[in-house]
């Protein structure tokens, strides 16, 4: 199993999600970060007293898929999530050892 950090442009969200669960991929989990991708524009950017620096918003996508399905994610985050500049964000994969359901603990005796 693989899991996918991206973090994107606020305004590409909707679109991921949507074509993300087109595809069928639907553990996903969204956070709200502060970064440093290049703003699209003026209104995007904030200087960030805290971390002394230009920060945008941006959403960190977190998602989990199986090892073979994992071009095909990459692929739509990449054609999905592009903004028209040559860094709209990053994409990071990991390998995930074990996935354990929450709920399926063996009861004692």
């Amino acid at each position: 199993m693989k899991q996918i950090k991206a973090f994107v442009h606020r305004n590409r969200v909707s679109d991921l999600i949507h074509g993300l669960e087109a595809a069928g991929f639907r553990r996903l989990s969204l956070f709200d970060v502060k970064g440093l991708l290049r703003a699209l524009n003026s209104r995007e950017q904030q200087f960030s007293v805290e971390f002394g620096d230009q920060v945008i918003s941006e959403v960190q996508m977190e998602l989990f898929c199986e090892d073979v399905d994992l071009a095909r994610a990459v692929e739509i985050f990449q054609r999905v999530g592009r903004t028209g500049r040559s860094e709209a964000g990053w994409i990071y994969v990991s390998h995930v050892e074990q996935t354990i359901a929450i709920g399926n603990v063996p009861e004692e005796t």
